[in-house]
């Protein structure tokens, strides 16, 4: 008999594994796939650590967190500078300067917020009700036509015009020449890759693999005190409701004998023609470089194909529209009824997690977990 069972090997599974282990519970962790570290799962190819399901950049501001994941791994100095690629033309994300200078031609943050301000009145949007007019209001509609239109309705399946505005507020706009993605006080990707630092996060810790605990759940809850998931809410009340939905990504992915394909970790294809999202090129995330530091002469690449999700396919990224937030609120209630089982992480509160926000969703979730153990 254990204190815990935790159904999940990713990162939300694997903190809360590792801080209910460290307070002295006996704890087991089980996952269906044949591997840990879930969706941040690398599996090194030629001496290079691909992102299985993704390209994932570890970020953060939170200074609690970084120091956390440093506990189990040194992190090197990746800076995510992704390229955007509309029909062979070259532009730099996030949008900056450099983006600015290449589309228009101007040369100062005054000519590029004039240009913006220009485009966003001839397009006479006030209070925009949608990500295209959200878009144009940002960055105008020249960048909104190459830069934005394609890429979004590729990753999502539908018009922007379909689409809420508050998917494109998070996108930097600066009017200087730094196209670090990410406004995050720490960032870097584990050396060694994500799957070391899962296993230096599971050190010590009983985890089988190849377990599918919905297909024989009574089982499963007999061997722990309390029970936490990680999986779709959904799939644990057998879809009674009806299923959330996903976007779902598939990928392409082939080694090169060739020691450079584009030179940048992520190259993103804007137009709506070309058929893939971007394409990774993994081993820029660590430089070129093998863990001696010596230059590797071959490389690999993904072709992302962004896909509506179907039962089956792999879950990605919560569609946050109204409907779905409805309805996952009615699954909500059904979870805050079950007394043994906590629900936690990107499938099971349906939510878009970036890794640092899971870990410390995870801790603060273990430290409530503690408390009411004790009191």
């Amino acid at each position: 008999m254990y204190n815990y069972l935790i159904v999940g090997a990713g990162l939300y599974g694997a903190t809360v594994a590792r801080e209910l282990t460290d307070a002295g519970n006996s704890v087991l962790v089980i996952d269906k796939r044949s591997h840990i570290a879930g969706n941040v799962y690398t599996e090194k190819t030629e001496g290079i650590n691909v992102h299985i399901y993704g390209a994932h950049i570890f970020h953060t501001n939170n200074k609690q967190v970084w120091d956390y994941v440093n506990r189990f791994s040194v992190f090197n100095r990746f800076t995510n500078s992704p390229v955007a690629n509309y029909h062979g033309e070259l532009y730099s994300l996030p949008f900056n300067m450099y983006t600015f200078n290449k589309m228009w031609g101007v040369v100062t943050p005054e000519e590029a917020a004039a240009k913006i301000e220009e485009q966003r009145k001839e397009a006479g949007i006030t209070e925009p009700k949608n990500l295209e007019e959200q878009a144009i209001s940002l960055v105008g509609t020249d960048i909104y036509e190459k830069l934005i239109k394609g890429y979004t309705q590729k990753q999502w399946g539908r018009p922007c015009t379909e689409l809420p505005a508050f998917i494109i507020k998070r996108l930097p706009v600066r009017l200087t020449f730094d196209n670090n993605y990410f406004n995050a006080l720490y960032q870097g990707i584990p050396v060694g890759g994500y799957t070391k630092m899962v296993e230096n996060m599971l050190k010590g810790i009983e985890v089988q693999l190849n377990v599918d605990y919905l297909a024989d759940k009574a089982k499963w809850d007999g061997v722990a005190e309390k029970v936490i998931y990680t999986g779709p809410i959904d799939a644990y009340f057998k879809y009674c409701l009806g299923n959330l939905e996903y976007r779902s990504v598939r990928f392409e992915t082939e080694v090169l004998d060739k020691p450079n394909f584009q030179g940048n970790a992520a190259v993103n294809y804007t137009d709506a023609e070309t058929p893939w999202t971007r394409i990774i090129e993994h081993k820029w995330f660590e430089f070129g470089k093998d863990e001696n530091g010596n230059d590797l002469p071959k490389t690999v690449i993904s072709r992302e194909y962004s896909s509506e999700w179907k039962l089956g396919d792999e879950p990605y990224y919560p569609v946050n529209d109204e409907k779905n937030g409805n309805l996952y609120q009615e699954y909500k209630k059904l979870a805050d009824k079950e007394t043994n089982v906590v629900f936690g992480g990107r499938l099971g509160e349906y939510k878009y997690y970036d890794m640092d926000q899971v870990i410390a969703a995870a801790l603060d979730k273990t430290q409530i977990l503690l408390h009411s153990f004790f009191c």
